[in-house]
Order: structure tokens, then C-alpha cells, then sequence
């Protein structure tokens, strides 16, 4: 089956800017952090998962929990740190005019973000890839019948770009109606003005959530890119960008040694080289970070390991149910690999 209610060409995107931008001068983010007293994360404005607020304004998430496991290790306190809701058009500027010390807002690492917008991508914490979501009494099984279609999204995303190239090839006609905020953009599909929503995969799980019948909407099977999904902080800043690669790094080789926030306490006096050096009781890799010895245990003590925080807040005994999948650590076929600690 086709949609025919549109039948006009799918509307051409102009490639992301790529004029020079204006930047932050990087300096030593982690000296200015250190000053502050705290971390100032810019996140999403509310993705259920990754991070998102409640009524009283507590912010949770994979994300979120990867500010708060920074906080820890340098703080050795994982609430020392602060949120800054971001739009997806507003996230570079805020971490290039240093209104924030990183990015941590489901934000798909690619080359062009990578070299032309002054930020560098540190690690992946989620590989992601975008998919279309229906109402079901649609009557469309693949993404392939989506011709004619309309698509709500949001604004200043790669999801523009990859839905120009998937449609194209294959032939097909749609729209693009595009939004500043998510919350538009999935209010807007709610309302009926869009026959699909379009986003990173994962998100399509978490803004179903804000649907008035949930259930009534399918995600469809197919992922048309990959979205490797992970912090950015300022070009330049090197030494602030390996506290932040490695404090996600830390989380992943807790999990790949059987380290939890529940049994790290206890392995002080472990034989094990690799727990010994991830725990700060032999090695310098804390000096060498400008961090404490102790920085990540502290980080798994406080937040957790990988598995942790992806099953807290994500897992399949959440709203969102998704399973590891990509997620899964390598030794279990999946994609998360942490480089050694030595």
C-alpha cells in the first residue's frame, strides 16, 4: 500500500551550514570546573531514557548519568553537577560559546559535526540508528510504503538529511515538517498532522510514551542510518575531553570485570591487575587525568557500570524496553568495547 494523501516531490534539505563558527576559546575546561564546584551538562529538554526531568525537576537518564558519574569522578560526588535543557538547533552553540562543559544529549557523532562546529566527540554511549513510527491503523508494515508520506521531526538533525537520502533512493515522495523543539514535533504527530515520526530509534520508544493511546502506534522494523550517539565537549580541550571519554570508558570495563555499584566496595583488596589499576591502587591514570586516584570507583560506586545504567534506564524492564542489542558489550556481541586501562 502507498499513501497517496501527498503527491508531491519530497522537499529538498540544504546540507548543515558549514560556514566557520565561533568558538569558545577551549582552555582547560576541567581548571574551571574544578573552580565552579560543578559540571554543567547541556542535555535534551526531555527524552524519557536519556535524560528528561520530573515534576520536581530531578533529571534522569543514560545521558544524564553519564554527567553525574563525571561529577563523581572528579568531585567524588555525583551531584555536583547541573543541567542545562537544550534544543537540538541550540546544543552547538551552547558548547561552542562555553554556556556548557559538554554535550551530553543524544547527538550523533558524525564528520562534518566532528571538524566543521569546533566540538569533538569523545566515545559512543548508545550506538543508535532512525527509524519511522506509524499510527497502526495505517496499514503500513515497512517503511518502504511510506510513499506520499508526511514526516514530523525535529529541526536541525541529522533525521533530515537521512530520510532525504532514504527516500530518494528509493524512489519516493514525502514532506518534511519540521520542529525547534521534540515535544512539537511528537505533539504534532499526535495531533494527526503527520502520517510518521521520524528519529533515532531508541527515541521513537521513548517519545511513544507521550502519546495519547501509546500502544495503538508501531515503530516500523526498519533503520535507515547509523547514529552513534555520544558526549561532545570543545575542540582543543583535551585534557577535559579524556576525563569525559574515559569516565564512559571506566563504566564499560566495570561491567566487562563483573564490577557493580553494589560489590566495588569490596574489591580493595582485589589481585586482579586490571580491577586493581580501574580502582586507583596501582598506576598514576587518575594524575595523569588531574583527577583523584579513587576517580573511577567513585564513578561506578555512585552511578554504576554500563549494564547498570543502561538497565535502569532504558532496559526491558523499563517503559522503554529495549534490549541491549548494539548495546550489549562485546564479549556478548554487541558493540561497547572499552580501550584498556594500563
Amino acid at each position: 500500500m502507498q499513501i497517496k494523501r501527498f503527491a508531491f516531490l519530497g522537499v529538498a534539505l540544504l546540507a548543515l551550514a558549514s560556514a566557520p563558527v565561533t568558538v569558545f576559546a577551549a582552555g582547560n575546561t576541567l581548571d574551571v570546573v574544578k573552580k565552579r564546584g560543578y559540571v554543567q551538562c547541556g542535555v535534551s529538554q526531555g527524552l524519557p531514557g536519556f535524560s528528561n526531568p520530573d515534576d520536581k525537576g530531578d533529571w534522569t537518564g543514560i545521558d544524564v548519568d553519564l554527567c553525574r558519574a563525571i561529577a563523581a569522578a572528579v568531585f567524588g560526588d555525583a551531584e555536583k553537577v547541573k543541567f542545562t535543557p537544550l534544543s537540538a538547533k541550540e546544543r552547538f552553540t551552547a558548547i561552542q560559546s562555553g554556556e556548557v562543559d559538554l554535550i551530553a544529549r543524544n547527538t550523533t557523532w558524525s564528520m562534518h559535526r566532528d571538524t566543521a562546529l569546533g566540538v569533538d566527540f569523545r566515545a559512543v554511549n548508545y550506538y543508535d540508528g532512525q527509524g519511522f513510527m506509524i499510527r497502526g491503523d495505517l496499514g503500513v508494515k515497512s517503511a518502504l510504503e511510506l510513499d506520499g508520506a508526511t514526516l514530523c521531526t525535529n529541526q536541525g538533525t541529522t533525521t533530515e538529511l537521512n530520510a532525504a537520502d532514504y527516500f530518494r533512493a528509493n524512489n519516493m515522495q514525502y514532506e518534511i515538517v519540521a520542529f525547534e523543539k521534540a515535544d512539537e514535533a511528537i505533539a504534532a504527530y499526535n495531533a494527526g498532522r503527520c502520517d510518521a515520526y521520524t528519529t533515532d530509534h531508541s527515541a521513537l520508544y521513548a517519545q511513544r510514551l507521550k502519546l495519547t493511546d501509546p500502544q495503538t502506534h508501531i515503530v516500523l522494523p526498519e533503520i535507515i542510518s547509523k547514529e552513534p550517539l555520544g558526549p561532545a565537549v570543545r575542540q582543543g580541550d583535551d585534557r577535559w575531553g579524556d576525563v569525559v571519554a574515559w569516565v564512559h570508558y571506566a563504566s564499560v570495563a566495570a561491567e566487562e570485570l563483573g564490577l557493580t555499584s553494589k560489590n566495588i566496595g569490596a574489591q580493595g583488596n582485589s589481585k586482579n591487575p586490571s580491577v586493581r589499576r580501574l580502582l586507583g591502587k596501582d598506576g598514576t591514570f587518575g594524575a595523569n587525568l588531574g583527577i583523584p586516584a579513587d576517580w573511577a570507583q567513585q564513578a561506578i560506586k555512585q552511578v554504576g557500570n554500563y549494564g547498570e545504567i543502561f538497565e535502569r534506564n532504558v532496559g526491558v524492564n523499563t517503559p522503554l524496553g529495549i534490549k541491549r542489542g548494539l548495546n550489549a558489550l562485546w564479549t556478548n556481541g554487541g558493540l561497547q568495547y572499552a580501550p584498556p586501562i594500563r
